[in-house]
């Protein structure tokens, strides 16, 4: 702030220089456009304009010196207030920015979390589906197996029918080969006989 101070007088110094030299100058250049006289009239001519320029850059100064003052205090002050307004503005920008970086870490944080939340949930419903599908092919194993047992057995009777068919068949063109008429009427007294007897 001191330095702003010491920019703020030297501008002014630098002004009233530069206000005292251009009607310095002027007076100069008035003075000598002015023709006539001789050598000596010219240099008191001269002497009476300098006199007068610096009377009246001393009265402006003295003038103009207070307004300058407070034009100057006053951008002083508004140029201070400015500063002072924007460096409250970058420290809200600052915290701002900090709450979102914090935001954005929490989004993150969350982020993972929902991400790993998911994955677990994926897991455990691939295990099931695993142990579903397990249960479902035992159990169709067990089902194909009752199945195929079933089968077997309709087989091994029908199986078993058709042997003893067979056997029946065989037995009676055997029987019917070696049998003759005498064995089959000893085989129908025999069996009169016993019928006889039981009753």
């Amino acid at each position: 702030m001191r330095a702003f101070r010491k920019l703020g007088k030297t501008r002014y110094v630098i002004s009233l220089l530069a206000v005292v030299s251009i009607l310095f100058t002027f007076g100069l250049v008035w003075a000598s456009s002015e023709g006539g006289g001789g050598g000596i009239d010219k240099g008191k001519d001269l002497i009476w304009r300098t006199m007068n320029f610096g009377v009246l850059a001393a009265v402006l100064i003295f003038l103009l010196r207070k307004p300058l003052a407070k034009g100057l205090a006053s951008r002083r002050q508004g140029i201070k207030d400015r500063l002072d307004d924007l460096e409250k503005q970058k420290q809200e920008a600052a915290k701002q920015l900090a709450e979102y970086k914090e935001k954005l870490t929490r989004l993150d944080e969350e982020a993972e979390k929902i991400i790993a939340q998911y994955i677990q949930d994926g897991e455990a419903a691939k295990a099931k589906i695993i142990e579903e599908a397990k249960a479902a092919s035992e159990k169709l194993q067990e089902q194909a197996k009752k199945n195929i047992e079933h089968e077997f057995d309709k087989a091994k009777q029908e199986l078993k029918a058709e042997m003893a068919e067979q056997a029946v068949a065989m037995a009676e063109e055997l029987i019917k080969k070696h049998i003759t008429d005498e064995d089959q009427e000893r085989t129908i007294d025999e069996y009169l006989t016993k019928v006889v007897v039981a009753q």
